[in-house]
């Protein structure tokens, strides 16, 4: 059960995403998401010290967020064939229920790295999220469905192509929805990594 503190903090970090989505992450300021919030910039600052710590906040939220829709895929007893095809069906959810989220993700957290140096540096702030990932491809290599190769490759493969297709979406270049490219996108990805 979460506290009303912890309560707060992700009402304001759900505002947050709002507004950078909205308005980018500079043009947004610790005012302006106070005003959306109808609460006093001394009042957020007692949440959080700074922009900057916010911004990390969210990007360990959204991992934390996603790791975990990921783990319940990794603990079902199902091949790797149907945990990608559950993988990618939730994230195409998450982008059209949370926009904002992926959004955060690929737009302010992977072109600002400067934000992000410290305390964030690598994969700290998204190894919830990171580690699903790799427990999935170990899994697989160990079931003999993926062929053994270098992680990032694998990763960058498997990201890429989820986070192309919600960039596609979110610029309106997908004549369908997203999720009726659910099962091809899985396949794809799935001969693509197959041992």
């Amino acid at each position: 059960m979460s506290t009303k503190k912890e309560q707060k903090k992700e009402q304001i970090m759900q505002a947050t995403l709002e507004l950078f989505a909205k308005n980018g992450f500079y043009n947004t300021t610790i005012p302006d998401i106070a005003n959306a919030l109808k609460m006093s910039v001394g009042n957020l600052y007692n949440y959080f010290k700074s922009k900057d710590i916010l911004a990390k906040e969210i990007i360990k939220y959204i991992s934390i967020y996603i790791g975990n829709k990921f783990k319940e895929i990794n603990e079902k007893e199902i091949s790797t064939k149907e945990k990608t095809y559950e993988i990618v069906k939730v994230y195409f959810l998450l982008a059209q229920k949370h926009p904002e989220m992926i959004d955060y993700f690929l737009r302010i957290y992977l072109s600002n790295r400067e934000v992000f140096k410290n305390g964030c540096e690598g994969m700290l702030c998204v190894n919830e999220f990171v580690t699903e990932i790799m427990i999935f491809f170990e899994e697989g290599v160990a079931n003999g469905e993926l062929r053994n190769q270098d992680f990032f490759s694998a990763f960058g493969l498997f990201m890429g192509y989820l986070g192309g297709m919600v960039f596609l979406k979110g610029e309106n270049q997908l004549p369908q929805s997203l999720e009726s490219y659910t099962k091809d996108v899985s396949e794809n990805i799935y001969k693509a990594l197959s041992a």
